[in-house]
């Protein structure tokens, strides 16, 4: 078994590609150049496992297909895609820029397009797979100063279902993983301006725990979307 899993150098990326090794899982693992991945894929290289990585920044949609087939491209071909990569920009939409407005649609919407375009025909020729893509809560509600946010992940979710319409017939399934906050490294991002109280989001364990739930469902059921909130509520 082998899972490729973007947005793996921190946070939610981070916690699923420890948990799906813990499972047994081979591993490709996307994410931009940084100390924290490369320490990743160390820690993560035990003898009998493989892990496999492509320092690439999705934000440039013209990197990504070269990157994939020469990830994909060393051997293993994933039957796990999930696609975790993200980003948020907060304020008002008339006031953002349109290159935030184009830099957050590439990274949330686009990228993940370009991704399973790459990844399906190689799950297709292994006989099937599943994708989970991993959405929020904003995508069904209206947040002010998170528009642009919650567009790209309403977006993402249409996608998702068109997808595993489409996909179906080939064995391939598709999974939505819809949360609300996360205590992870967005929160810092200097886009995201907020002050909720972190101590009550989510863990990225409790996150990676539910993504190998759903990578882990038989062949012949699918759970569509899986939706996983703090206990404290939505914000």
């Amino acid at each position: 078994m082998a899972a490729l899993i973007t947005g793996a150098s921190r946070g939610i990326g981070a916690a699923a590609a420890r948990r799906f090794a813990d499972h047994g899982f081979d591993l490709l693992l996307v994410a931009r150049p940084s100390q924290d991945f490369a320490d990743l894929a160390a820690q993560l290289c035990t003898p009998g496992r493989r892990i496999e990585i492509a320092e690439v920044d999705l934000g440039e949609p013209a990197a990504i297909p070269p990157a994939l087939d020469d990830l994909c491209g060393r051997g293993l071909t994933p039957t796990v895609l999930i696609n975790n990569a993200g980003a948020a920009w907060t304020g008002p939409l008339t006031a953002m820029p349109l290159e935030q407005w184009q830099a957050l649609m590439q990274l949330n919407l686009t990228s993940v397009f370009q991704i399973c375009s790459n990844v399906i025909p190689r799950m297709r020729a292994e006989g099937g797979g599943i994708i989970i893509n991993v959405s929020s809560h904003a995508c069904r509600n209206a947040f002010t100063d998170w528009g642009a946010y919650s567009a790209s992940k309403a977006a993402l979710a249409t996608y998702s279902r068109c997808l595993a319409a489409e996909e179906r017939v080939h064995g391939i399934r598709v999974s939505t993983l819809t949360l609300g906050s996360v205590n992870t490294p967005l929160w810092d991002s200097k886009t995201v301006h907020s002050d909720f109280d972190r101590r009550a989001m989510l863990a990225p364990e409790r996150v990676a725990d539910a993504l190998l739930h759903l990578a882990l469902q038989p062949s012949d059921q699918v759970i569509e979307d899986l939706t996983l909130m703090p206990a404290a509520g939505a914000f």
